[in-house]
């Protein structure tokens, strides 16, 4: 599922009221993160992650990664936080995009 222009915008609106549920450390994106990051956006659809400094690879490098292994979409990437969004099997988590 690619996401459109009006879909990003509209999860990037719901974002920013978000707090980070996932951090990636000084050992990058281990399969402790993904399965993590896998779990929240199975229960919440949209989630943001923090990556700190010592991460070995910059923001939206470890962004498309962790996309990629959850099967997810990348919303936005700012600074060191970025965002994904999977839809869940479970219609109506996200209501913007239902």
């Amino acid at each position: 599922m690619k996401l459109n222009a009006k879909e990003r915008v509209l999860l990037k609106t719901h974002a920013q009221k978000l707090e980070p549920v996932v951090t990636i450390g000084k050992e990058g994106i281990t399969p402790n993160v993904v399965t993590t990051a896998d779990q929240a956006l199975f229960a919440r659809e949209i989630i943001k992650v923090s990556v700190l400094e010592p991460c070995p690879e910059p923001a939206a490098e470890a962004a498309e990664n962790l996309a990629v292994k959850t099967k997810a979409q990348v919303v936005q990437v700012i600074g060191r936080k970025f965002v994904l969004y999977k839809k869940s099997a479970k219609k109506g988590i996200v209501p913007i995009l239902s």
